[in-house]
């Protein structure tokens, strides 16, 4: 399933250059994580990167994007497959 990151973000900036896939970009008030880009880094780590820097923890996975490892995997072929 896709992460998201919740209000209790500081803005510390950590988060977006450890996602391998570009998912994460600056929102109006708090960092976002781009539901079609996010694939919990699986394929890449054996954690999500976000989670292993983020010093607040704010970061969730997302009930609105239910995945199993291997649509996370099928995921991420498409989107090396974009390029």
């Amino acid at each position: 399933m896709s992460l998201k990151i919740n209000d209790l973000c500081v803005n510390c900036d950590v988060c977006e250059p450890a996602c391998p896939n570009q998912a994460i970009s600056q929102g109006e008030s708090i960092y976002i994580i781009d539901p079609a880009r996010c694939t919990e880094c699986v394929g890449h780590f054996d954690e999500p990167q976000c989670v292993v820097v983020c010093p607040v923890e704010c970061i969730d996975p997302d009930p609105q994007f239910p995945e199993n490892t291997e649509q996370l995997l099928a995921k991420l072929a498409r989107l090396q497959e974009q390029g």
